[in-house]
């Protein structure tokens, strides 16, 4: 219960609306990418990079984040996979740069995160970094992550997401990729339930078509009605919109901060459900208003 409550608070604290992936070995985009106010920028070990190359993004990304400013931007980096080989040196290389967060490719099983986060906390000790201030976050992108998502979502204290890469997950099912998504519905639904059973934020698939604005903004409200937080974005181009879409609106905080008012002071007169403006409130339309106070408090449109 203690880890849970630590996330929650964690999750008022860091808006994850929008993470802007960046390639490590393209100086030029992390120059820019730290410029637009992404939610977080992640620079990118894995799949942004050929595997001749993954040597030279190591240096690169570790410089950048040691020397660039990157104003509002949570600092993550991307690993490649457990088992990939490269896995041990890409931490060696970016934890004593102290990222925000470590981003773990293909998580399969709890294992997974469980020694990247030991290994963390080895380095953490022999830097002089403050154990545990190096925050997880697991990418379920096979059906065996799917599976075992009980067990992921609660694996380590470092955890704070989990995001769902779609298009992986796709091609380790068999299944035939569509604009309307059917085909990846249960594990993108399956994703946010175990995030909500256990404190995480639940970020998005990637949108692929970044010259189609409005398939954008339909997969990302698709996204939010069904509980992410947030979305990936691969072009500086869906910032923006990513953005505007997981923020409440004017209307829809005023509407939440009197609901959550009105149940504060039923709650000290001794009551339970109540009515406001001829419709029934209770317990769920309560933490429904205070999960849109949390986003608004975590893109800073309230105290």
């Amino acid at each position: 219960m203690r880890e849970t409550a630590r996330r929650n608070a964690t999750q008022e604290i860091r808006a994850r609306r929008a993470i802007l992936y960046v390639p490590g070995n393209d100086t030029r985009k992390v120059e820019k990418a730290v410029t637009l106010g992404a939610d977080s920028v992640c620079l990118d070990l894995e799949d942004g990079v050929a595997a001749n190359r993954k040597a030279e993004a190591r240096s690169l990304v570790a410089n950048a984040l040691r020397t660039r400013d990157f104003g509002v931007s949570e600092k993550l980096a991307r690993i490649n996979g457990i088992g990939s080989g490269f896995e041990n040196d890409d931490l060696a290389a970016v934890v004593p740069t102290r990222p925000d967060g470590i981003v773990v490719p293909k998580v399969n099983d709890a294992d997974e995160l469980r020694w990247v986060s030991e290994r963390i906390g080895e380095l953490e000790i022999r830097d002089g970094i403050t154990r545990g201030s190096i925050a997880l976050i697991g990418m379920i992108e096979s059906a065996r992550g799917v599976v075992n998502l009980r067990e992921i979502a609660s694996a380590d204290a470092r955890l704070e997401a989990l995001i769902f890469g779609a298009e992986d997950y796709a091609a380790d099912v068999g299944a035939i990729r569509t604009r309307e998504g059917l085909e990846v519905l249960y594990a993108r639904s399956a994703i946010v339930a175990a995030c909500a059973a256990f404190g995480l934020q639940a970020i998005d698939l990637l949108f692929l078509d970044f010259h189609d604005p409005d398939g954008l903004r339909a997969e990302t409200l698709r996204g939010a009605q069904l509980g992410y937080a947030g979305t990936q974005v691969i072009h500086p181009n869906q910032v923006a919109l990513v953005q505007e879409v997981f923020t409440p609106g004017d209307a829809a905080i005023a509407q939440a901060q009197r609901i959550a008012d009105a149940a504060a002071q039923h709650l000290a007169d001794g009551r339970g459900a109540f009515a406001l403006d001829d419709k029934m409130v209770d317990m769920p339309v309560i933490k429904a208003a205070e999960r849109v106070l949390a986003r608004a408090r975590a893109a800073g449109k309230i105290d």
